[in-house]
């Protein structure tokens, strides 16, 4: 069986294929905006003070304190803008206008924003406390957990409710 036969025998799984393969898109957009605005935030500004707001903590010294949260901010607003585009246009190959889409996707993207600015400060101080991991591990363990968070929740609900 040639890659093109398998392809119409199997679109759903080439879907959720093209959906993964495609959000490292975005995935190598965050990475790319937390690096730099850890360099810049944390490194060269000093925005290390220790950040409570609500459901958000970045208390500990692993998790760079107000400019940890202002980098996992940008990263992930911009992260999510890319995502927007390349699901809805390569994956999902969806005809509907930005209109119909994109308020619908402002509502997923604010969902996944606010938890992976929650839970890097959560998912950091534990796994420096419970298995003694050093701040970039830690902080890069957050990270692989958004993502697949983001991964099970938006794969479904772009699929039957944005794309649709």
């Amino acid at each position: 069986m040639n890659y093109k036969q398998w392809i119409e025998d199997h679109p759903a799984i080439w879907e959720f294929i093209k959906f993964n393969v495609l959000s490292n898109i975005s995935t190598v957009t965050r990475i790319v905006c937390s690096t730099a605005g850890a360099a810049l935030f944390v490194n060269v500004l000093g925005l290390t003070t220790p950040f409570r707001f609500l459901i958000f903590n970045y208390t500990s010294d692993g998790s760079n304190g107000i400019g940890g949260f202002i980098t996992f901010l940008i990263a992930e607003v911009l992260a999510q803008v890319v995502n927007y585009f390349v699901q809805m246009k390569w994956v999902f190959k969806s005809e509907h206008g930005y209109g119909e889409s994109a308020w619908k996707y402002a509502v997923l993207a604010v969902f996944i924003v606010v938890v992976n600015l929650m839970l890097p400060g959560y998912v950091t101080n534990f796994c420096q406390d419970a298995f003694g991991a050093g701040p970039a591990l830690a902080s890069n363990i957050a990270s692989v957990v958004n993502t697949l968070l983001a991964v099970v929740v938006s794969f479904p609900i772009l699929k039957f409710w944005i794309a649709e």
